[in-house]
Order: C-alpha cells, then sequence, then structure tokens
C-alpha cells in the first residue's frame, strides 16, 4: 500500500515541463502575430481576418495541446498508465490536429503551402491522401512497439520527438479532409472511404494489447499500481481506448459526413426538379390570341338565322 502511495504522490507532484510551455507559447503567438499582422496587409477585399469559429478552434486546441503534453497527464502516462497514454495519444492525433486545420485560415495555408519554395512543394507531396495514410500508420504501428515505448519512458526528447512525429503525421493525415485549401481536398465519399482505412491500422495492436497475457510493456509493469489498476485491466483499458474510442470517434465522423452528404444530395436534386417546368397548357383564348398576334386571326362564326 506504501508503495501505490508513493507511486501517486510522485505522478501528482507538480512538473513545469518547460519545454512544453516554450512551445505552446510558442504556437499561441504565432498564431496571435498571424492574424493581426499578417491578415490585414493579405485580406484586403474587407473580408473578416478570422472567424469567430476559427478563433475558437484555435484556442480550444492550444488549451488541449497543453492538457496532453503538461502534468499531470503527461507524468501519468510516461511513468504510470499507459491507459493514459493512448487517451494521450488520441487526443495528439485525433482531436488536435483537426482543430488546428480548423483554425487555420485559407490565406494563411496559402501563404504556407501554395508558394514556390521547395518546403511548399514538399508539404503538397506529404498532403496527399496516399503518401499522409503511409506515414500517418507507420507511426501509428511505431508507437505500439515494445522498443519504442520501453525507450520513450526512458528518454525524454526521444518521447517528445515521438509525439512530435505523430501530431505533425496526423496534421498530414487529416489535411486532404478538413484542410482550409479546398482543392487539396478529396471528395465527401473519398473523405468517407479514406477515414475508414485511417481506423483499420490502429484497432491491430490495439486488439493485441486487449488479449495479450501478461504484461506487454517492461516500463509500465511497476509493482507499486497506481490506484491500484493492474498491468493487465491498464493494458485492456489501452486498447479500449486506441480501437473503440479512436474507432468510433472515426465512424461518428464518417456517419456524420454521410447525412449531410445525403442531405444536399437530396437539396440538389429537389433544385433540379424544381427548376424541370412543365409544359403550359394551353386554353382556346390562348390560341386565339396567338394566332391573332400571328395575323391569322381564325373566322368569326356565322350566326345562323
Amino acid at each position: 500500500m506504501s508503495s501505490t502511495v508513493s507511486l501517486a504522490a510522485d505522478v501528482w507532484s507538480y512538473e513545469l515541463h518547460p519545454e512544453v510551455w516554450l512551445v505552446v507559447g510558442a504556437i499561441a503567438a504565432l498564431g496571435v502575430y498571424a492574424v493581426r499582422s499578417i491578415g490585414p496587409l493579405v485580406v484586403t477585399d474587407g473580408a473578416p481576418v478570422v472567424t469567430r469559429r476559427q478563433v475558437a478552434a484555435f484556442w480550444v486546441g492550444v488549451v488541449a495541446l497543453f492538457g496532453a503534453a503538461s502534468w499531470p497527464m503527461h507524468d501519468i502516462a510516461e511513468e504510470a498508465l499507459y491507459s493514459v497514454h493512448a487517451v494521450q495519444h488520441l487526443l495528439i492525433v485525433f482531436i488536435i490536429p483537426p482543430l488546428f486545420l480548423i483554425a487555420m485560415p485559407e490565406w494563411l495555408a496559402r501563404l504556407v503551402i501554395l508558394d514556390d519554395s521547395r518546403t511548399a512543394r514538399v508539404l503538397r507531396v506529404l498532403t496527399r491522401p496516399l503518401v499522409a495514410g503511409i506515414v500517418f500508420n507507420v507511426l501509428q504501428i511505431l508507437n505500439f512497439w515494445t522498443v519504442v515505448v520501453n525507450y520513450s519512458t526512458e528518454n525524454g526528447a526521444f518521447h517528445y520527438s515521438m509525439h512530435l512525429a505523430m501530431f505533425l503525421s496526423a496534421v498530414l493525415m487529416w489535411f486532404p479532409v478538413i484542410g482550409p485549401l479546398p482543392e487539396l481536398q478529396m471528395s465527401e465519399p473519398g473523405k468517407m472511404l479514406y477515414l475508414f482505412l485511417m481506423s483499420i491500422v490502429p484497432t491491430v495492436p490495439a486488439a493485441w494489447l486487449t488479449f495479450a497475457e501478461g504484461s506487454v510493456y517492461a516500463a509500465y509493469d511497476h509493482a507499486d499500481r497506481l490506484w491500484g489498476i493492474s498491468v493487465t485491466s491498464d493494458q485492456q483499458a489501452a486498447g479500449f481506448v486506441t480501437k473503440v474510442v479512436g474507432g468510433f470517434y472515426l465512424w461518428g465522423l464518417i456517419a456524420l459526413r454521410f447525412f449531410r452528404y445525403a442531405t444536399r444530395q437530396r437539396a440538389a436534386d429537389d433544385d433540379r426538379r424544381r427548376r424541370v417546368v412543365a409544359p403550359p397548357v394551353l386554353s382556346s383564348r390562348d390560341v386565339e390570341r396567338a394566332l391573332a398576334e400571328a395575323g391569322d386571326a381564325p373566322p368569326e362564326p356565322v350566326l345562323g338565322g
């Protein structure tokens, strides 16, 4: 019991993580600078530099990133429970990148991606669905590899590098789905298929975690279990978060897009049907009027008497 208390006291002891404050603060400062200093110079047609939705998405993303990368989530995920590590990764790849992409205005994306620099050309290649999907899934598999997981708990620089790589790969993966540049997005059916494919690969290691017997990662096999959660239960919870929560999240987005797409298609069909005007039904007076205007009026009827 005392060992459990010591581990709990250790992970709940506040740790500053100045590198997280530095990175998150830099992201926030760059966002504010882009909107206040660059945006007004680029957007000159009276349109807003950013919308309220973009501002809200940006700050929610900043707060979520800080929460996922700093104390206490980072410390519990790195030192005690792999299930919290899975939640941390869920935020890094499925929640935070879409928020930042929603927050990015189109003018800023065009400045970064669609110029003629070598960096822009590389980004255009990396955001292609096939390339982005492969990069994302390779890193997802590596993230479950025993050697990688154990070493990341021992080396802080490697741990943060893996998180950064996962985050950037997730940005690339989401770009064809929700990116700010319409011409680089896929069609709606393509987006649904793409998201479905992105949900398949992580389920393999998640199933392995769920049904594994004994400890999979030595770094999380502590004798002093935090909150009394066993190694097996911790691994099963991590598999549940990765497979069920992550999978249903993507499938929910697919369903939402399907219903929106079906609604738009139905509205477009109704609009097309309304535009098809039925041929008018002419009365005898309409015919007589038309003939009179043409100079070939019908003869007056002769009354008998």
